[in-house]
């Protein structure tokens, strides 16, 4: 799923020509097919027990296939970081720094080969958490508060969700989520929490509403 909606965006950004002129040569989206495999034989599982996955690519083409894409070489990149992040999250896999995808060309690569190379590379990594509505909420420094009384920064129309119910924020780069002396309580990971530490992967639950931490 994550690899189609890269190839569709990709073909909107080159105004539908992406494959049509290329059928017999390279396609971006086998680049895709490339680094979400590599993903999925250099994951391994971390100290929590979650299967941490490579979030550092350096993919090296022909100079042939380089300059085919040279038009839209920055948009490829970008869709493929998007691509693996996309794979990340289906796959349920943790990334401990942000995406990072390098295109190189070498003499010694032949047209329509690819050669990828994928590492673990630490580093602040930038989370989101999705709500249970599909959206996404960038935590900061400033808390944000979760409930349903509708002042709050984030209303959740749960009735097990008490009127303010749990803060999440930024304190120094760890994000923290906190539970405001809630009627029913908030989990992380299915344990309940009164402030806890929350990583990439993790399940923030409060009331009946999950909250899913990712990398962005």
């Amino acid at each position: 799923m994550g690899l189609k909606r890269f190839e569709e965006r990709l073909e909107r950004l080159v105004e539908g020509s992406l494959t049509r002129p290329f059928r017999s040569s390279l396609q971006p989206v086998e680049i895709g097919r490339r680094l979400t495999r590599e993903m999925d034989l250099q994951r391994r599982v971390g100290p929590r027990g979650q299967l941490v996955a490579p979030n550092a690519f350096t993919v090296t083409l022909s100079p042939a296939d380089v300059e085919r894409f040279s038009s839209y070489v920055d948009a490829l990149v970008r869709e493929l970081a998007e691509a693996a992040r996309e794979h990340a999250e289906l796959e349920s896999y943790v990334l401990l720094g942000p995406v990072e995808v390098d295109i190189f060309e070498s003499s010694r690569t032949k047209a329509g080969q690819i050669t990828v190379e994928a590492r673990v590379i630490e580093g602040m990594d930038v989370l989101d958490v999705v709500l249970p509505d599909g959206r996404r909420i960038r935590p900061s420094a400033t808390p944000i508060v979760l409930g349903r009384d509708p002042g709050c920064d984030v209303v959740l129309n749960d009735p097990n969700v008490s009127r303010h119910h749990a803060q999440i924020a930024l304190i120094g780069e760890d994000l923290v989520v906190t539970d405001m002396n809630s009627t029913n309580g908030t989990t992380l990971n299915g344990v309940p929490i009164s402030s806890a530490t929350a990583v990439a992967g993790d399940v923030i639950a409060i009331g009946t509403s999950r909250l899913d931490v990712v990398s962005s």
